[in-house]
């Protein structure tokens, strides 16, 4: 298996340290983020990485027991970059001085100028002679550590960009790694060259090491995939089984809550294109009757989940000698779980992936993904051969059409909605704006409303549309369509979809909104 360069990316809290990931990725390095307190004298010795990035973090240096990494880091030798709150510990370590607000804090955007020194981090930056860039700072450096030196400067940051070239030391007061700072992704660029980075970080190289560690882990026992038909789990069962072949079988929990013809193409593109053993569990009638009369959205997903564990595991009995649970685990969810305190994650969500059944029915993990974000997911499942018309879907969520019925759930109400959603997706790729936004979809009101049809009066159900625009789901804002295309998207909904006589547009961003009614 490929030994890639790694960088080291110490975690103190910032809620954008997982740009920084994404940005290097996307320059083909192989990094790992880790929280602070993890990192000790030992862990660096064991990661070997080529260069450290210091993040950024809400702390301040002065408060007790302000987060900080070991002493160390400064001494292996490698290149060491500081961002925010990574550059003020860096200065408090090596013989700076940092010093509180007091009147110099900077919040949002501001203007960087640089000095008549040049610096190779910046090559590329102030070609019209200042940089936008994004601030987030109460504490500031007030004097730099012996060795440095000043390379930008900006109205409330006088040390904006300072370096200590000798011993390749870098550090900046803003952030680079959030797109309101435009340039940013250069200065990433210039430190990964700097520290010697080829860019062997590839989804070819990814998709050999995956197999080579899929084929000694598991051997010659066999594995079982919860396949929901998202990407992520396709990816991990299209990969699982290029490794191991008729060692993997699926289990696709057919809950009745997809939509229109979602299972056909599921179990057509699995069994039928890619020859992978599955097993189609139609449990619709299982889920849709336990849901009958169900309104409260926590009891609707909370259920649901139930039920997937209890119809996953029993088909999952059926396979013998199965040792091994397939999961669609991404890095997000792996850095997510261990918080900037080192506890669990506060948020976690209940989603349609199998939680809890490998300590239930005693089977051992295999999660390819786990190393990835959602974006190279996409790229490995093109390198696998995946089409592009199932790669880019957008997000579905595992309890399904569920929670884009408001209130009861009917069949009725289900099939009305699957057929409005079609009817609003068709208009979307028609019009060319698919692979704009992330996520888009209808929502069924629990509400009916007077309308008029021809001579007649009707009182049918109201529907809204939803389509944000996002990068990691995170935030959200709406998509700007225009007044003709709601229009006619509109009457195509009124007159295709029997049941639906009324359509509104929701223009919520995320926050306050959610992406998703429920």
């Amino acid at each position: 298996m490929t030994q890639h360069d790694r960088l080291l990316i110490i975690d103190f809290g910032s809620q954008v340290t997982q740009l920084i990931a994404r940005r290097l990725r996307e320059l083909s390095v192989y990094c790992e983020i880790h929280p602070f307190q993890n990192v000790t004298d030992d862990f660096l010795a064991d990661f070997n990485p080529k260069a450290v990035i210091l993040s950024g973090g809400p702390s301040s240096v002065f408060a007790e027991g302000a987060p900080k990494p070991p002493a160390s880091v400064f001494q292996l030798g490698i290149p060491v970059l500081g961002i925010c709150y990574g550059q003020q510990v860096m200065m408090h370590l090596l013989g700076g001085k940092v010093e509180r607000g007091h009147g110099t804090a900077e919040f949002g955007r501001a203007y960087v100028t640089p000095k008549d020194v040049k610096l190779s981090l910046l090559d590329g930056w102030f070609e019209e002679d200042r940089e936008q860039v994004w601030m987030s700072h109460g504490d500031h450096v007030s004097e730099i550590a012996p060795g440095f030196e000043v390379y930008g400067t900006s109205p409330n940051a006088p040390f904006a960009i300072t370096a200590d070239v000798d011993r390749h030391f870098y550090a900046v007061q803003f952030h680079p790694e959030v797109h309101h700072t435009p340039n940013g992704k250069k200065l990433y660029e210039n430190f990964v060259r700097l520290a010697g980075f080829t860019g062997d970080w590839t989804m070819g190289a990814y998709r050999e090491d995956a197999i080579a560690k899929i084929r000694e882990q598991v051997g010659d026992k066999k594995v079982i995939c919860g396949l929901s038909g998202g990407v992520d789990s396709s990816v991990a069962a299209v990969l699982i089984h290029e490794a191991i072949g008729d060692q993997l079988t699926c289990v696709f929990v057919d809950h009745g809550l997809l939509r229109m013809n979602e299972a056909d193409e599921v179990v057509s593109m699995f069994r039928d294109h890619y020859n992978i053993p599955l097993i189609h569990a139609d449990e619709t009638d299982l889920f849709l009757g336990e849901l009958e009369g169900m309104s409260d959205p926590e009891q609707k997903r909370k259920t649901i989940g139930r039920l997937f564990i209890d119809v996953f595991q029993k088909y999952a009995n059926e396979i013998e000698g199965a040792e091994f649970l397939a999961q669609g685990t991404l890095y997000p969810d792996v850095i997510e779980s261990v918080s900037f305190s080192g506890g669990p994650s506060v948020t976690i969500k209940s989603h349609h992936n199998v939680g809890g059944l490998p300590e239930k029915m005693g089977l051992k993990l295999v999660e390819p993904l786990r190393e990835l974000f959602k974006d190279e997911v996409r790229a490995l499942g093109r390198e696998l051969g995946l089409p592009d018309s199932f790669i880019g879907r957008h997000p579905f969520p595992g309890p399904g059409l569920a929670i884009r019925c408001p209130g009861e759930i009917t069949r009725d109400k289900l099939d009305i909605l699957r057929h409005a959603d079609a009817v609003y997706i068709d208009q979307i790729r028609k019009h060319g704006l698919y692979d704009e936004i992330w996520q888009a979809f209808v929502a069924i009101l629990p509400v009916r409303t007077v309308g008029v049809m021809g001579d007649g009066r009707t009182y049918d159900y109201a529907c809204a549309l939803r389509a944000v625009t996002s990068v990691d789901g995170m935030t959200a804002d709406y998509y700007p369509f225009s007044h003709e295309f709601l229009g006619e998207t509109a009457t195509r909904i009124i007159n295709e979809v029997q049941g639906i006589n009324r359509v509104t547009y929701d223009i919520t961003s995320k926050p306050p909104g959610t992406i998703e009614w429920e």
